[in-house]
């Protein structure tokens, strides 16, 4: 048994990469998980015993659907894990503003209806959370990514916001930072790439341990900070990045 037994969690992208490994790691704790995602089939399906819903975050009526789907099936809700977004890539002057508000509106407003339509049942919760998935850009200027740093700045105080607004209702916000991750979104990352195999090398050579990080470091993180044994940790975020924002490494001599 897990700490993690009798609780109910839903995790929003949770068909891949870091949302998959999340869903995993809750079920091997012994939660009831949702696994929330826009690839899901169109009528709620049991594999695993993890409960996959279709759900569209830049939808408020088909976010608050499948949350409401899970509380029913589940009889409540303890754990939202928001993980769902997308990538955007290039300066400031690269992206439109039609591009700007499809970003913001997946990688924060998706947050934003996931947690509000889950709200309502975490609060009858005895051991409620709410974990964000940030990233490593919302703390570290990185090049040609203006736009998805924006997105991700905007989590991390996000995440403190709603961690003050309801810490005294029982909830607690966190928020995980990984690194560069080796998710489906890399892949086609470097699948657009001249050099996939330079580009991967350069990605890798940026974090000071010298690899992408992978979904199931990050999932250990996002695990933690749902636990009830965490129940002390709040408005926290947590670095899963190799090193890459505080470390500064010599460069390494062959």
């Amino acid at each position: 048994m897990g700490e993690f037994e009798g609780l109910a969690a839903a995790v929003t992208g949770g068909a891949s990469g870091i949302g998959a490994a999340v869903v995993a790691a809750l079920r091997e704790r012994g939660a009831r998980v949702a696994a929330l995602d826009l690839s899901s089939p169109a009528s709620p399906t049991e594999t695993d015993g993890v409960l996959h819903l279709r759900a569209d975050v830049g939808d408020d009526a088909s976010v608050r659907h499948a949350v409401a789907t899970a509380v029913e099936r589940f009889g409540g809700l303890d754990v939202l894990v928001n993980n769902a977004g997308i990538g955007a890539q290039g300066t400031v002057e690269d992206n439109d503003d039609a591009e700007w508000l499809r970003v913001l509106d997946v990688n924060l407003l998706g947050m934003v209806r996931a947690s509000r339509a889950a709200l309502p049942h975490l609060r009858r919760s005895r051991a409620a959370a709410i974990v964000n998935v940030g990233s490593v850009a919302a703390t570290a200027g990185l090049p040609q990514r203006a736009l998805y740093s924006a997105s991700k700045g905007a989590v991390a105080a996000l995440t403190r916001a709603m961690a003050a607004d309801h810490l005294a209702e029982g909830v607690r916000v966190c928020c995980v930072h990984p690194g560069t991750a080796d998710t489906p979104w890399i892949d086609r990352l470097l699948g657009r790439a001249e050099d996939p195999e330079a580009e991967r090398a350069a990605l890798e050579a940026r974090q000071p341990h010298g690899r992408l990080v992978s979904p199931r470091e990050v999932a250990h993180a996002v695990v933690y900070l749902a636990s009830p044994l965490a129940a002390s940790t709040t408005g926290a975020g947590i670095a899963v990045d190799g090193g890459m924002q505080d470390l500064r490494l010599r460069p390494r001599t062959a």
